[in-house]
């Protein structure tokens, strides 16, 4: 069961994954890597099952076992609708390694940079 679970994080698959939350399972379940839900909701770009996992309660700062966190791998993905969710439930952009602010900055994404409320110039080193 708990493999489905994430495979509906992964997936996108919103309706499926909240049936089984609101049977009990955890909202902030981790799989062996340490991704949580969220995380692996944010990584492959899904906005409406981000969104239903904070609603829920899940934590947008939780880092991985690779110190990753969600915001910062929607960043690298470039997905910039999970960005905006994350960003409203007020995720850490200075979290993680490398941290959202970071790979925005690599990258040079101006927009999602905008989103997480700072310029490029500003935080260049």
């Amino acid at each position: 069961m708990a493999h489905r679970v994430f495979e509906h994080a992964r997936n996108g698959r919103t309706r499926e994954l909240c049936g089984y939350l609101d049977l009990g399972i955890p909202v902030n379940s981790t799989d062996s890597e340490g991704n949580s839900l969220v995380m692996l909701a944010a990584y492959h770009g899904h906005p409406r099952t981000v969104v239903a996992l904070l609603d829920r309660g899940a934590d947008p700062d939780r880092v991985n076992a690779r110190g990753q966190t969600p915001l910062a791998g929607a960043v690298f993905k470039g997905e910039r609708d999970v960005v905006a969710a994350l960003v409203a439930a007020d995720a850490d952009p200075y979290l993680g390694t490398p941290n959202a602010l970071d790979s925005a900055r690599f990258f040079s994404r101006e927009d999602l940079l905008d989103l997480l409320e700072v310029s490029l110039e500003e935080h260049e080193e």
